[in-house]
């Protein structure tokens, strides 16, 4: 899922088109190519890829065409003799109810699919049943006993539905000393969530929407929880007959109709003591399933070491998107050009830079494009599962996750800064570009947990997830802050995230290529093993 930082879509005539400087931390044939961006960005997002969703016409195509442009530069097949990893994979195709009635004792309650809620089913079986389901509201649905908090204490949710609050209580507090204030932890995730209530038993969890707390509209729900689904075969984990969500106007409702004796919900769920409140309320509802067993894949190429090939850069970003939808204007392709089409264009750029180099580094540097990041970050997940390189020789893992699309930026932005030392790494090349360095301002919105480096680092690998956007070279911030809510309102995970030929301004995806390029040449050609800060969720003692 593309980090909502570096919109733009509109034909920036006046914005910058050119290169940034050229970093000197190596060679003049490090130089990133805006035309090898254009080039593959245009193609990959065509429609006549259909969104790239895995299992696809498009899944096949764009392996084909990564396989041969990796092949073209030189590249080494990455896994064995072939580019391509299998990741077992179940489509499931799912058929929510259209309506879900609830029965409380203050009357019956209707919820329409679509405007108030969309289900999907965890489980791959043809239908999933949830059958006069008492409802219970868990708060925030977390467990986090380094937090002091349980939101499922004293509650025995044993075959219920539990209705739980998107992001974390400190987010609704702005109370710095509850969990991180603003900035989200995993803990505020979705897939937590649904997790979490899993282990706890429950037959359904729903999540209550809030724009800002999600960090999305609605209408993303919609699109993205809707129709086809895909996760990795069943690894005996606690799954959920039903999962989902709620718009907030539907939950209002619902506590409206089911306990009016209580007001004040959200603030009752940021207090320390909070308990699992009853909604004295049953639902029921059920999502039949179409299944689809087969393999998706991850492409790997890899430029061998030439003095310590048995230790590993990996660069990652996802190919894949939503594939066919809902028709919005007339356009049913999700094309999905700066979320990923534009980080597999820059990585490509990236593999054309090193594959350039008039000698391989030291160390070997991995190209890895993964599948299914749209669906769960599914095609990192079972790399980091099933490494076809030891992780414990994986020095780094540095994530692409969308372009800056609006021209040249004076900052970069790192997602996740205060983790490793890869913050250190990354500000040194920012400084040589004449660029400053700043956290994600945006940390509610919990950006680190929503791509693929987010698998690397659970492993114990320090990431970087960096680009510039958020301040324009010459513009400024409150322009860069235009094109930012411009594409979150009309175009993430719409049909209109599209690309045609030089259409955006690439001198932004250009200095982010150079730097990225140089942080992983630097690593590649040195000893260093990046540490992860003490004060990291993350952190291990790497041994090194």
């Amino acid at each position: 899922m593309l980090k909502l930082a570096f919109p733009c879509f509109l034909i920036l005539l006046l914005a910058s088109c050119g290169p940034a400087p050229e970093n000197s931390s190596a060679t003049d044939a490090t130089i990133i190519d805006s035309a090898t961006i254009d080039r593959h960005l245009a193609e990959l997002a065509s429609d006549r890829y259909g969104g790239r969703l895995p299992f696809s016409e498009g899944e096949t195509l764009t392996l084909n065409y990564l396989e041969k442009e990796l092949k073209a530069l030189g590249l080494s097949p990455g896994n064995g003799n072939s580019y391509r990893q299998e990741v077992p994979m179940v489509e499931i195709t799912g058929t929510p109810a259209e309506s879900i009635g609830l029965k409380t004792r203050n009357g019956n309650l209707l919820w329409a699919l679509g405007s108030d809620y969309v289900t999907y089913s965890e489980k791959a079986q043809e239908e999933n049943m949830v059958a006069q389901s008492d409802l219970v509201f868990a708060g925030f649905g977390i467990v986090a006993p380094e937090y002091g908090w349980n939101d499922y204490a004293g509650m025995d949710v044993t075959g219920k539905t539990v209705v739980v609050m998107v992001n974390d209580p400190g987010y609704y507090t702005e109370d710095t000393t509850l969990f991180k204030g603003k900035e989200m932890t995993y803990y505020g995730r979705w897939d937590y969530k649904f997790a979490e209530a899993a282990r706890q038993g429950a037959a359904a969890c729903l999540i209550i929407h809030e724009k800002g707390a999600a960090g999305y509209p609605w209408f993303v729900v919609e699109s993205s929880w809707s129709g086809t689904r895909l996760t990795l075969e069943d690894d005996g984990s606690p799954k959920l007959d039903v999962a989902g969500w709620i718009s907030l106007d539907a939950a209002k409702k619902m506590f409206t109709a089911t306990r009016p004796d209580i007001s004040g919900w959200f603030g009752l769920a940021t207090k320390t003591d909070f308990k699992a409140i009853p909604l004295n309320t049953q639902l029921n509802t059920r999502v039949k399933n179409e299944l689809r067993r087969d393999k998706s894949y991850n492409i790997i190429a890899t430029l061998p070491g030439a003095e310590r090939p048995e230790e590993y850069i990996v660069y990652t970003a996802h190919w894949d998107h939503i594939g066919v939808g809902p028709a919005v204007n007339g356009d049913s392709i999700y094309n999905g050009a700066l979320d990923n089409a534009s980080g597999t264009a820059q990585l490509l750029s990236i593999a054309e830079a090193y594959s350039q180099l008039p000698e391989p580094p030291a160390r070997s540097v991995v190209f890895l494009f993964v599948t299914a990041e749209e669906q769960g970050l599914w095609g990192s997940d079972y790399y980091v599962k099933n490494p076809v390189y030891p992780l414990a020789n994986t020095v780094a893992n540095i994530n692409i996750d969308g372009i800056n699309p609006i021209g040249p930026a004076k900052d970069l932005t790192i997602t996740g800064l205060g983790h490793s030392e890869m913050d250190a790494l990354a500000g040194a090349e920012a400084e040589a570009q004449g660029r400053y360095v700043q956290a994600d301002p945006e940390p509610e919105k919990g950006y680190f947990y929503r791509s693929d480096h987010f698998n690397f680092a659970k492993a114990g690998i320090p990431v970087l997830y960096a680009t510039g956007g958020y301040e324009h070279a010459t513009l400024g911030q409150a322009y860069a802050k235009k094109q930012q809510d411009e594409f979150v309102a009309n175009r993430y995970h719409q049909p209109s995230d599209q690309y045609a030929p030089g259409e955006w301004p690439l001198g932004g995806a250009v200095q982010d290529g150079e730097l990225l390029f140089n942080i992983g040449w630097k690593l590649a050609t040195g000893e260093r093993w990046p540490a992860w800060d003490k004060g990291s969720e993350f952190f291990v003692e790497r041994g090194r």
